[in-house]
C-alpha cells in the first residue's frame, strides 16, 4: 500500500448544468444546479484514498459549514486531515462550474483559505510528507508551500509528483525538486512552448522537462489518451472509449489513481497508468468531482469487462 501525502486545494463546487457555453454578454438559464466537496488537491487525495493508498492532506479551510462539509468529506474517505488548518479570517474556496451537454466544463475559481497555505504550515505537517512514499501539489495552493513541501520530501527520500495545473510561471526550484511532472497538452504546451500535435513534439516535450530538472513526464491528452517519458522509455497509452457526462475531476482522478499504484522508482510506470486511465474514464460518466471517483474494487471490475 503506497503512502501519499496531498498539498493541496480544498473547494466546494457549485456546478451550474447548461445546453451550451454563453457567448459574451448572453443570459442562459441553468437546467440544473448540484453543490459537492471538490478541489484539485481533494479530487486527488480521495481518487488516492479510494484506490487503496494510505493518504494524508495538507492544506487549509475556512471556519465556516463549507469547512467543515470539506473535512467531513476527507475524513468519510479515510483521509488523515490533521495537517488541515481551518483559518478564521478567510473562506473555504469555491468553484463555480459551467457544465454543458456535451460533458465539457468552464470553471471559476475562488481561492479563499487555499490561498493562504504557507510554509510554516507545511513544516508544522512535515511528519506527513517524511513517511510517506509520494508527495503530490498543484497549483492551486501558493509554490511557496509547494516549495517547503518539496523540500522536506527530497531531504527525506520521498518522491514527489507536480500536477502544473493552472498552468502558470514555475519557480526554477519547485522543478529541480520534482521527480514527475503531469501536465495536460494545454499545460505542458504554455510551460515548454511546445504544441502537442504528435509523439515527436511530446518527446521534444520531455527533452524541454529534463532542462528544467523533471526527468519523468506524464503528458495527458483527455480522450485520446496519455504518454509517458521515463529514463528508462517511452510510450503512448490510448484512452479507454466511453461517452463522458461530466469530464470535472478526470485529471485529478488519475493522478490520485497513479499515485496509489505507482512505485517510487517509476518501475511500472505503465502499469499504473493504464490504471490510472481506466479510472478516469470510469470518473467522467458519471456527474460531479468527488462523487464521481471510483474505488479499486470498481476500476479492476471494470478491466474484467
Amino acid at each position: 500500500m503506497n503512502k501519499v501525502t496531498i498539498v493541496g486545494s480544498l473547494n466546494v463546487d457549485t456546478t451550474l448544468r447548461i445546453k451550451r457555453m454563453p457567448l459574451p454578454g448572453e443570459t442562459l438559464a441553468a437546467e440544473g444546479k448540484s453543490s459537492a466537496a471538490g478541489g484539485k488537491g481533494a479530487n486527488q487525495a480521495v481518487s488516492a484514498a479510494r484506490s487503496g493508498a494510505q493518504t494524508a492532506f495538507i492544506g487549509e479551510v475556512g471556519k465556516d459549514n463549507s469547512g467543515q462539509m470539506m473535512l467531513s468529506e476527507m475524513k468519510a474517505n479515510g483521509i488523515d486531515v490533521a495537517g488541515i488548518r481551518e483559518n478564521d479570517q478567510v473562506g473555504t474556496g469555491t468553484a463555480s462550474i459551467l457544465l454543458d451537454e456535451n460533458g465539457q466544463n468552464s470553471i471559476l475559481i475562488y481561492g479563499g483559505a487555499n490561498q493562504q497555505l504557507s510554509p510554516a504550515d507545511v513544516e508544522a505537517a512535515q511528519d506527513k510528507i517524511t513517511t510517506a512514499d509520494f508527495v503530490v501539489a498543484q497549483f492551486e495552493t501558493p509554490q511557496a508551500a509547494t516549495l517547503r513541501a518539496f523540500q522536506l520530501a527530497k531531504e527525506n527520500g520521498v518522491a514527489t509528483i507536480l500536477n502544473p495545473a493552472p498552468a502558470q510561471k514555475i519557480d526554477p526550484e519547485v522543478l529541480k525538486l520534482t521527480d514527475l511532472i503531469i501536465p495536460n497538452e494545454t499545460e505542458s504546451a504554455e510551460l515548454t512552448g511546445v504544441i502537442i500535435t504528435d509523439e515527436t513534439s511530446m518527446l521534444i516535450s520531455a527533452a524541454k522537462f529534463a532542462q528544467m530538472g523533471v526527468r519523468n513526464l506524464i503528458i495527458t491528452v483527455g480522450a485520446k489518451g496519455a504518454f509517458y517519458c521515463t529514463q528508462d522509455g517511452y510510450n503512448f497509452i490510448p484512452a479507454f472509449k466511453v461517452n463522458a457526462v461530466d469530464t470535472t475531476a478526470a485529471g485529478d482522478t488519475f493522478i490520485g489513481a497513479l499515485s496509489s499504484q505507482l512505485k517510487p522508482d517509476m518501475s511500472n510506470i505503465e502499469k499504473a497508468l493504464v490504471y490510472a486511465q481506466r479510472a478516469s474514464s470510469l470518473a467522467v460518466q458519471k456527474m460531479g468531482a468527488l462523487p464521481s471517483i471510483p474505488t479499486k474494487e470498481q476500476i479492476l471490475a471494470a478491466g474484467q469487462n
